[in-house]
């Protein structure tokens, strides 16, 4: 890959002026999202939005592609305030997105129909980008034919396709095993290495603190909800880039500081009590709450946040969600970089397994979420209700939020407290 010369003082392709984001359920608080943003997106430049699960970074990503208007200040792309759409950018997701009936190819030229191309320039633009993300010989295969990593090839072949200006990528990585996530991040900095064509610059939301390091040139640190600029890292490490060199891993040390500070405040509660609201549930399993009780409790009950990242080789941010899950469940605290068992946690560690449960069901019990759920199921003649019932209310209190993911989480905890039980046939969720 080619160096690239960081991005200069041109006009900015794209930019955040005063943004603010509150989102208004039908019946419930409002949520307030995003707090005055101001943010440029410079030509020639890859971009990094990082901040902790709620702080709006998808949000904000959507709002500058013109798929959310905001509800305060303005977007402008190239100068001029954004009206619907913003015509510059091409979005890859998360989940894929694909079109299960379609194959790869066909995933890619249905979106250069929808730009008005002719029939021979689609057949020719189609297979040079499938081509260039390495799926050559996989043209006709369907999705359900393919490897996660191989799904995202086709969501990143149909993104570039359109030649973008600018490419948002929404956590692109975090669902393909990590080698191929690697050879993924630097095949998307050799393409737009490519200083002939577009894109010019990436915009990316990312959780993977060292995965920022590596691909970002600005990194935007974003506080919890609201979300706020908290800082701009820019990253002067020239590329190519080496996961272990000794720049990436300071930078790295540098953002783990910032970001423990963000996410695990050592701050006192309020002394007033906060409004009911549905709170956003950390994408942890049971089993790796308990595994970090018990790794804890093994070490005298406290560790070191970054030692328990190096003992465990687990990504930092996988650690901060479990952590943060275990506090949200009062079994351990957080003192600056330290995570404690609590005497709650304790307790929980040496209970037999019934009485495990039922110290799980209490503390679930102390959430919202959970209370308002079980209130609606007693109140229904059958004691049930079912799954888009529950997609629902997640997404009118957690819009931002990915809601199917929140839907497994709630299952998964309300399941191993025998709060809830969940009939995968018939959709519906009833109480234990």
């Amino acid at each position: 890959m080619s160096a690239t010369p960081p991005a200069t003082a041109a006009g900015a392709l794209c930019e955040a002026v005063g943004v603010g984001q509150t989102f208004h359920p039908p019946h419930g608080t409002p949520v307030r999202v995003l707090e005055k943003i101001d943010l440029e997106i410079r030509p020639r430049e890859v971009v990094a939005l990082l901040g902790p699960s709620g702080c709006g970074k998808s949000t904000l990503l959507r709002i500058l592609a013109g798929l959310i208007r905001p509800s305060e200040g303005e977007v402008r792309f190239h100068g001029l305030p954004l009206a619907g759409l913003n015509p510059g950018i091409a979005i890859v997701f998360q989940s894929f997105a694909l079109y299960p009936w379609m194959t790869a190819a066909e995933n890619v030229r249905t979106v250069l129909r929808a730009r008005g191309l002719a029939p021979g320039e689609i057949e020719c633009r189609a297979g040079e980008v499938l081509r260039s993300v390495g799926l050559a010989g996989f043209e006709d295969a369907y999705p359900r034919e393919l490897s996660g990593g191989m799904k995202q090839r086709v969501g990143l072949a149909r993104a570039l396709s359109v030649e973008p200006e600018i490419l948002f990528m929404d956590e692109p990585f975090s669902q393909v095993d990590a080698l191929t996530a690697e050879s993924l991040r630097a095949e998307v900095l050799d393409i737009w290495a490519t200083h002939d064509r577009n894109p010019s610059s990436i915009v990316m939301v990312s959780h993977d603190i060292k995965e920022v390091a590596y691909m970002a040139d600005r990194i935007v640190v974003l506080s919890a909800t609201p979300g706020r600029v908290r800082t701009i890292i820019d990253n002067r490490v020239p590329r190519p880039r080496d996961y272990r060199a000794p720049e990436i891993e300071r930078l790295v040390d540098e953002l783990h500081e910032i970001i423990t500070g963000s996410e695990l405040p050592d701050v006192q509660e309020p002394a007033t009590p906060a409004p009911a609201v549905i709170e956003l549930l950390p994408d942890s399993r049971p089993t790796e709450i308990v595994g970090l009780l018990e790794y804890l409790d093994a070490r005298g009950g406290t560790d070191d946040l970054f030692h328990i990242v190096a003992e465990t080789s687990r990504d930092f941010g996988r650690v901060i969600t479990v952590t943060k899950a275990a506090e949200m469940l009062d079994f351990v605290d957080t003192p600056r970089r330290a995570v404690t068992l609590t005497p709650l946690g304790r307790r929980f560690l040496a209970a037999a397994l019934p009485d495990r449960q039922s110290l799980w069901r209490e503390e679930l019990l102390k959430l919202a979420l959970f209370r308002r759920l079980r209130e609606v199921i007693e109140r229904q003649p059958r004691r049930e209700v079912d799954r888009d019932f529950v997609l629902e209310v997640l997404a009118l209190a957690l819009p931002s939020e990915n809601q199917v993911r929140l839907f497994e989480t709630l299952i998964e905890w309300g399941q191993f407290g025998g709060l809830f039980d969940y009939d995968a046939g018939a959709d519906a969720l009833t109480l234990a």
